[in-house]
């Protein structure tokens, strides 16, 4: 058994995406983060950055305890290797799959949130910001679309993690003034997963969590105004 540290956010989805298509038993603990309930001193004992998901394994491989991780990456990568599958076995396919996996985590997510920071929650319009980063989000998908213009259906060969990490990344595409029409090959991908059954069991598990997946002010002041004080805290 998987417990599930989420809310419905793009990482968040990730970890879902992953236990529909794997069927691994899990159990979902929400973790509403417009409350603050990222602080909980529970879950900062699993996840000391205070951010969703992280995921606390019940039978880890070696047979000892309870075993947590955290941050969304290093978690698809456990998934993948406790059970054998989403991640290439070669050497190679591997390699190309963790190097997507961490071009996600390092690219894709940091400038998509920033894109979506400085277009939708900024207290005042910041031309500069927004211009950079919905041109660096654009650069980051004509980067994924150049790599499957060779006929590829997933990112490393067969549907992996490397996918899982970037889908929920896209989805937000208008939100990030992007046109998927500009990226033709990245849209046919978009689409492939899309059409995934697990992807819709995973994305109608969201609906049932967060029905209003709108940020308040007060959330506002609660996701945007940390800094070390808070670690401390």
């Amino acid at each position: 058994m998987i417990d599930l540290y989420y809310w419905t956010t793009p990482n968040g989805h990730k970890i879902t995406l992953f236990l529909e298509e794997s069927g691994l038993p899990y159990r979902v603990h929400p973790v509403h983060i417009g409350r603050g309930e990222q602080f909980a001193p529970d879950f900062l004992r699993i996840a000391p950055n205070n951010r969703i998901p992280a995921i606390v394994d019940q039978a880890p491989a070696d047979g000892g305890a309870p075993l947590s991780v955290f941050e969304s990456g290093a978690i698809l990568l456990y998934l993948a290797d406790k059970t054998g599958r989403f991640i290439p076995q070669d050497l190679r396919g591997r390699n190309e799959a963790l190097q997507w996996l961490f071009w996600q985590m390092g690219g894709l997510g940091p400038m998509a949130g920033q894109n979506h920071h400085f277009t939708q929650y900024a207290p005042e319009p910041v031309p500069y910001a927004i211009d950079r980063y919905v041109k660096e989000t654009a650069r980051l998908y004509g980067v994924l679309d150049k790599h499957l213009a060779d006929g590829r259906d997933y990112i490393a060969g067969d549907y992996s993690i490397a996918d899982m990490a970037c889908y929920p990344w896209i989805v937000p595409h208008e939100r990030q003034r992007q046109d998927l029409a500009d990226f033709p090959h990245l849209r046919a991908w978009f689409e492939r997963i899309q059409a995934r059954p697990a992807t819709g069991r995973a994305y109608a598990l969201a609906q049932t969590i967060n029905t209003a997946p709108t940020v308040d002010e007060a959330a506002k002041k609660i996701l945007f105004g940390q800094d070390a004080g808070t670690v401390r805290r």
